[in-house]
């Protein structure tokens, strides 16, 4: 019962919402049924699957509203849980910033559902593990890894009449390796709707020249240097980035898109010319669902036009207040790239350093989106063209808007938690301090 068809889905909320007694009322409804396999030192570890099904009732008298879960389906029930959103909504304060919601919408129809996907068991998941397993094994070194893929669906609908369905799949794999003393390191990750592009053991292959690459790493000193960060690098910060594209974060003066004595940067060149990055729930690459949580549509919105910044997010409430469009978040984003590989960067650096990954992230000023945080799993000294040695960690203290600005090259985009980004070489990216962490 966890996954329901788009007409069961929609004979539920009605009945829920058959029983409302409030001004206005909205229904949530999803379920999933997701499956793991997780192992260590070359062992598998857990394994296992869950399904869940839950329902959520918002209930409205005026600007009051209450909220109220169930994973519970028969009428007494269903009606036990409308009651009670009920009544916490009459005790609730009003919500200055309240908007009614949303009638009847038309959304763009898109397929991010794969019957492949869905149909993944345990012989499956085991066999992906042993294919990463395995490899490890004979070359004495260390796998630990988590494969996880997940066949779920969203509804919604309101008293005024708005509907909305959405079936997706997904399968995300991350593998780490490591040699025999603990001194090398390889990561990759990969991330799907179809499944059928999902190979563990090539991920693997990636992750074990790493590791075998990465032992005996030297020390450089910290400073400015030309790097190449591979998509998994640069991904965390460009999503911070996105992320902080909020139109009343901007107005309010807390944002990076925030004037010097009030204004928003809305319609600047903010980067270098060559960066476009845009959303579109229908991209075959990265297909999401049509409509955002609260029922807006979701659209084909350019974010950054050739350096220019074209749109920001925008609350109902904001956009009302503002008199524009309301813009929600996207759901994931393009940055459109060149056609070289990661290859081809590399053979076209002088000196450098490339970038496996970031992790521990933590932002240092919202302002300019300073963040800082550390490499990890495969760092590397690029000199006339080749990788020359494996290098120490650093702590690297950058922005993606500076980032974005020393760009130099960009290579073909590919997905990356769920979004389609391009290896990107950046010069004088700061490096504040070295890392013993391998």
């Amino acid at each position: 019962m966890a996954i329901l068809t788009k007409e069961e889905a929609k004979k539920i909320i009605d009945k829920v919402l058959a029983f409302s007694k409030a001004d206005e009322m909205s229904v949530g409804l999803n379920g999933d049924r997701t499956g793991n396999i997780r192992y260590a030192r070359n062992s598998v570890s857990t394994s296992g699957e869950s399904t869940n099904l839950a329902l959520s009732v918002t209930a409205v008298f005026g600007k009051r509203s209450g909220t109220a879960t169930i994973n519970e389906f028969d009428d007494a029930s269903l009606e036990k849980t409308v009651r009670r959103a009920e009544e916490i909504a009459k005790l609730a304060p009003e919500n200055p910033e309240y908007v009614p919601i949303l009638g009847p919408q038309t959304y763009t129809e898109t397929n991010s559902y794969i019957e492949k996907t869905a149909a993944i068991n345990p012989d499956f998941r085991a066999k992906a593990a042993f294919d990463s397993i395995d490899p490890c094994v004979k070359k004495n070194l260390t796998a630990a890894g988590y494969l996880e893929d997940t066949t779920g669906f969203f509804a919604i609908g309101n008293s005024k009449g708005l509907f909305a369905y959405n079936k997706s799949t997904s399968v995300d794999f991350s593998i780490t390796v490591r040699t025999a003393d603990g001194q090398g390191s390889g990561y990759a990750i990969q991330d799907y709707n179809d499944v059928t592009k999902l190979s563990t053991k090539k991920s693997t292959e990636v992750a074990m020249q790493k590791a075998m690459a990465s032992s005996a790493a030297k020390a450089l000193e910290p400073g400015k240097y030309t790097v190449i960060l591979e998509p998994a690098a640069s991904i965390e910060l460009l999503q911070n980035m996105m992320r902080s594209m909020d139109a009343r974060n901007a107005d309010e003066g807390r944002s990076f898109l925030s004037k010097k004595g009030g204004g928003i940067r809305l319609g600047e060149k903010l980067f270098d010319e060559r960066v476009n990055i845009y959303s579109d729930p229908t991209n075959i690459e990265i297909p999401k669902a049509g409509f955002s949580g609260d029922g807006r549509p979701q659209e084909k919105v350019s974010w950054i036009e050739n350096g220019v910044v074209k749109n920001l997010t925008y609350s109902r409430f904001w956009a009302e207040k503002k008199g524009v469009k309301a813009v929600p978040p996207p759901q994931g984003f393009i940055m459109l790239g060149g056609t070289q590989s990661l290859a081809d960067l590399i053979k076209g650096t002088e000196k450098g350093i490339l970038v496996t990954r970031f992790w521990y992230i933590r932002a240092v000023d919202p302002q300019t989106l300073l963040y800082t945080g550390l490499t990890r799993d495969g760092t590397f000294y690029i000199e006339k063209g080749q990788i020359k040695y494996p290098i120490k960690n650093f702590r690297f203290n950058e922005s993606p808007v500076i980032m974005l600005n020393n760009l130099e090259a960009m290579g073909a985009p590919v997905r990356v938690n769920g979004s389609l980004i391009p290896p990107l070489k950046i010069r004088d990216f700061t490096f504040s301090s070295l890392s013993d962490a391998v």
